[in-house]
């Protein structure tokens, strides 16, 4: 188990670094966007001085990754370096692609989804491209702050060497990929889902389980609660449902139970049975 959870891991990483090598080449380089990290930096130095950015990345991510290494632990440091390696060479490889988008506002947009989406399979595997993501996993670890705002902070430090280089205009739309990148980063890492948490305060509360076991085939978690204004006992039920049958749900309350107060929640992941577990449990 330990060894398919660690390939698992590993393949998170070179599939990332594979999809940020990409939007690297496909969309960030041809624009002159510089969104931010070691990437940003091989941009600016690109530009100005025609350095190959595949060797300047490799160059500038050893001394970090050995500062990964000590304060993030040996196995990050391991993962650290498959990916430290690994996007320098993808970044090398499809640099030559015979295609490439160099509208500043469809390379912002674009690369920085397929940027975020590639951080946020490394940052799963538990790994970092090398770099400023590694300072990035840090201010994670000892802050609590989420990765995709702490990569937020540190890319706009490069972006206004980026501003000074080139000009403020790319520089602004380099923050628009920065931001996008952002959010896709976490999106990524909460495997964000369709499931609903249901909330259902009822009197009926044989009713209303009746539905949800027998017509959506759905468990649930019966808490017994007071109503703050009437002081009467009511049933809080929990229960998680995929989104086409919490409209349905919704349905079968709004006709049968017109009293009882519902409250629907995005439910970002889901771990257990029924969701990321075969549904095999046997009903009493």
């Amino acid at each position: 188990m330990n060894k398919q959870k660690e390939l698992r891991s590993y393949s998170l990483i070179v599939l990332g670094t594979f999809f940020v090598g990409l939007s690297f080449n496909l969309f960030l380089l041809p624009a002159l966007l510089a969104a931010g990290g070691v990437s940003g930096i091989s941009t600016i130095l690109y530009s100005l001085y025609g350095w190959t950015p595949a060797f300047v990345q490799w160059s500038m991510n050893i001394p970090i990754f050995f500062l990964g290494y000590f304060l993030l632990g040996k196995d990050f440091g391991v993962k650290t370096f498959v990916g430290t390696t690994s996007l320098p060479l993808f970044v090398w490889l499809t640099s030559y692609l015979p295609f490439a988008v160099e509208d500043p506002m469809l390379s912002s947009i674009y690369g920085g989804i397929l940027l975020g989406t590639g951080l946020g399979l490394v940052f799963r595997g538990n790994g970092s491209t090398g770099g400023t993501t590694i300072i990035g996993q840090l201010i994670k670890k000892y802050t609590g702050l989420s990765s995709g705002f702490a990569q937020l902070m540190i890319d706009g430090s490069v972006v206004i060497f980026a501003m000074i280089a080139f000009d403020l205009e790319l520089a602004l739309y380099a923050m628009i990929s920065i931001f996008i990148g952002s959010k896709v980063i976490d999106v990524v890492q909460l495997r964000s889902s369709s499931s609903k948490l249901v909330l259902i305060i009822t009197e009926n509360e044989q009713q209303v389980t009746n539905l949800i076991r027998n017509e959506i085939n759905r468990g649930f978690t019966r808490v017994w609660s007071e109503g703050g204004f009437s002081n009467q006992r009511k049933a809080l039920l929990f229960s998680v449902v995929e989104q086409s049958e919490a409209v349905y749900l919704k349905e079968l309350i709004q006709s049968h139970d017109t009293d009882s107060f519902v409250i629907f929640l995005n439910a970002s992941d889901i771990v257990g049975r029924g969701f990321s577990l075969p549904k095999d449990y046997q009903r009493k």
